[in-house]
């Protein structure tokens, strides 16, 4: 495929002029594409939130290193500054499905605003979708209906909490789908589970955390082709813990046992974990376990 441009769009106003939809309100829009006019797909960045509701199968989606064949019924959620297009060889498309998008002025002094980065499917790669059954479709279109309906009003005082209200809903009702699909793909979870646990006993016993130093979220996210994120609520979703958590306590786990060899000094042990720092080791294992090494070696 050639390289394309890639399209900017900063704000709602521009995406709503290129789909010939009618601008409400300049911050936000709920958009049925079915209603708008065929448009060549392109590599684009947006400057607000969007959220697409693909209703039918439209093509190879590219987004972050990974594409994705839409399904029926998907949820694809892009922050803004994250480039994402459609490759169809530049022909023109009817394009099918919603979206709502909202420029981030809009949630500015809100409770969502200050809440929005808790929403980490935003940074979730493409081939992470949200993939709803027929009932979560119709609550989301439910949830669109409101958005849209509350545009239709005059703008008054009351316009921008109630408008911000209901895409917080929204974002809820995603968060707890997400949470259904996280289960419903426990057999795949636990395989991502084992394959971080292999990964990173591997990475212990290398030279890597010598070279490298200590063993980081993304670099096991980026082995299993999955977004932080994504990986990260994974590990918290089956284990009840962060994966930096799981981390620290196989890295003490290892150091429990490395403490007792007469060969190595507290220095070398950290060093060998990936610790810059023996202090930054030290403080690691006495908030983990209790007690310094060098006590914990005295006491055992």
């Amino acid at each position: 495929m050639e390289n394309q441009e890639v399209e900017i769009y900063k704000s709602v106003s521009e995406y709503n002029k290129l789909l010939n939809h009618e601008t409400m309100h300049p911050l936000v829009s709920v958009i049925d594409f079915s209603k708008s006019d065929p448009i060549c797909q392109f590599k684009r960045t947006f400057g607000f939130y969007t959220v697409f509701l693909k209703d039918v199968m439209c093509g190879d989606m590219q987004y972050g290193k990974h594409s994705y064949d839409y399904q029926e019924g998907t949820l694809v959620f892009i922050a803004p500054g994250q480039e994402y297009g459609l490759n169809n060889a530049g022909n023109y498309i009817q394009p099918a499905g919603f979206a709502l998008v909202f420029h981030p002025d809009l949630l500015k002094g809100t409770n969502l605003g200050k809440n929005i980065k808790d929403y980490n499917f935003f940074s979730y790669e493409v081939h992470e979708a949200l993939h709803l059954s027929e009932k979560e479709r119709e609550i989301i279109l439910e949830c669109f209906k409101n958005i849209k309906l509350e545009l239709e009003q005059s703008i008054d005082k009351h316009s921008k909490s109630l408008i911000v209200n209901n895409i917080e809903l929204f974002l809820n009702y995603c968060m707890r789908f997400y949470d259904r699909q996280f289960i419903t793909r426990d057999h795949i979870n636990q395989g991502v589970i084992g394959k971080f646990e292999n990964l990173l006993d591997e990475y212990l016993k290398s030279d890597k955390p010598k070279n490298f130093g200590f063993p980081m979220v993304n670099y096991f996210a980026e082995k299993l082709n999955l977004s932080a994120n994504y990986f990260g609520d994974i590990i918290k979703k089956e284990l009840g813990i962060s994966a930096q958590e799981f981390i620290h306590n196989k890295l003490i786990d290892v150091a429990k046992e490395q403490i007792f060899n007469p060969e190595k000094s507290i220095g070398e042990i950290s060093y060998d974990l990936g610790f810059k720092y023996p202090q930054h080791f030290t403080r690691l294992f006495k908030t983990k376990v209790g007690v310094s090494p060098s006590e914990y070696k005295t006491l055992n």
